[in-house]
């Protein structure tokens, strides 16, 4: 009988992969090399990290395959430690791939550090081009006979993942056996303008809801936002915390559980100092762990290309389409009575000034913004001729992923069945594993 700690028979013939345990499950470290370019298999290549999971009682035994894909874009894998959330669930009938997405994680990160490597900022732009869901479906498709000997597997695709999901489903059909979408339908035709200009207003609602159950932090967002127009603050990490930065942190209200964690947050802002009231450290060190993207730049440098399809750029769609919305300008809410509006999940190129991991790599963000030769993503025809069981969570009223947008695309792909639901925000397959999965898993079968 193996000890808890004691390593396991890696993959044969794999010299890279190491098998380990930990409580109820059997992990195998997996990597793999693949083209940079899949249109240019015979070019450079990097290297791809994946965990095998699997359930220590059935370690030995022939199971089908699921792929676990992240959202973001640009964050690598979950690190579960066990049988954690949904991958309970998944593990009575599945051996799991915790892939991390080329450029996260383990996978040739791609960070303020290792850009320069290839160079410019033209350099690392036309590098960051190959980091789509494109490349990540071509990416799993490369690995799949390496991991399942050929047979094709379950994709499950959380938020961005789920974006990938519908790519998958465009591209290579024939590696899926079912699929499985929490979060993440998109649009499969709308540009970076259409998304923002639908999704201030969504925020905008989260903000009303928050308030509402909070109404206490009204006047405590307007005293740290005056505070910061006020003040030039630097964070422990060099951050520099703007007014801009603090209305972002609205990225929260579009979890479970984000409206009470942002509740706490303002909670106690100020301490008392020599020179007058000052934002604590406590709160500071909060906040920094919340804005900073040293842990996942490429979310920042490729979010709104993910939308990019067309000869349009996304020009900083975000930014742009904020405009339009000027309820969530902080100095006129100070100037009247109104209350300071939250953002949620947009990025913008001020963030390439505040944030210390993102700062060299602004001109390759304006790059990437500019660009005009957006390859498409998806393929309705190939979507509406559709064959693999597919089933999707749409969480009525998603802060990240548009509802209608979602559902519009649920009825372009054929088959595919729909659980929406009001009782999960975007993070259900966090906050509500493993029902939701088990939900999703029962309605591509005709269970439910």
């Amino acid at each position: 009988m193996l000890n808890w700690n004691a390593s396991v028979p890696s993959v044969p013939g794999d010299p890279l992969s190491l098998s380990y345990r930990q409580p109820g499950v059997v992990l195998t470290d997996r990597r793999f090399t693949v083209p940079l370019d899949h249109a240019d298999p015979d070019g450079e290549t990097i290297e791809l990290y994946a965990r095998e999971t699997v359930a220590s009682d059935k370690a030995g035994r022939d199971l089908p395959w699921l792929l676990y894909l992240q959202g973001g874009p640009g964050f690598g894998a979950n690190r579960f430690v066990g049988r954690q959330a949904w991958l309970d669930r998944a593990l009575e009938d599945y051996r799991v791939l915790l892939l991390d997405q080329r450029g996260t994680g383990s996978s040739t990160p791609a960070n303020r550090q290792t850009l320069p490597l290839r160079g410019g900022p033209g350099e690392q732009a036309r590098y960051l081009t190959h980091f789509r869901a494109d490349s990540i479906v071509r990416d799993c498709e490369a690995i799949r006979p390496q991991v399942t000997g050929g047979a094709p597997w379950t994709v499950l695709g959380q938020s961005f993942g789920g974006f990938c999901t519908v790519s998958y489903l465009s591209l290579a059909p024939e590696g899926l056996d079912t699929a499985v979408v929490t979060g993440g339908l998109p649009s499969l035709h709308a540009h970076a303008d259409d998304v923002y200009r639908a999704a201030y207003p969504r925020v905008e609602r989260k903000v009303t809801a928050h308030y509402a159950r909070y109404p206490q932090d009204v006047e405590r967002a307007r005293r740290i936002a005056d505070h910061l127009l006020t003040h030039d603050v630097a964070l422990p990490n060099g951050y520099r915390l703007t007014v801009e930065a603090f209305q972002s942190l609205g990225l929260m209200l579009g979890a479970g559980d984000g409206s009470h964690r942002l509740h706490l947050l303002l909670q106690d802002a100020f301490v008392r100092a020599p020179g007058g009231p000052a934002l604590s450290d406590a709160f500071q060190e909060q906040v920094q762990a919340l804005l900073s993207y040293a842990g996942h730049p490429l979310y920042a440098l490729v979010h709104e290309a993910i939308y990019g399809q067309d000869a349009r750029p996304t020009a900083w769609a975000a930014e742009r389409v904020r405009a339009e919305f000027p309820q969530f300008d902080a100095a006129k809410a100070l100037a009247g009575d109104s209350p300071v509006l939250f953002t949620g999940e947009t990025v913008h190129p001020w963030m390439f000034d505040t944030d210390p991991a993102l700062r060299p790599l602004r001109e390759t963000a304006d790059l990437l913004a500019a660009r005009t030769d957006w390859r498409p993503l998806y393929d309705p025809a190939r979507l509406a001729a559709n064959e693999v069981p597919v089933a999707a969570a749409v969480y009525h009223d998603d802060m990240y992923v548009d509802t209608a947008h979602s559902l519009e695309t649920a009825r372009a792909i054929r088959g595919l069945r729909t659980w929406v639901t009001d009782e999960f925000e975007h993070d259900g397959l966090r906050t509500g594993a493993p029902r939701v999965l088990d939900r999703l898993l029962a309605l591509t079968r005709d269970e439910v």
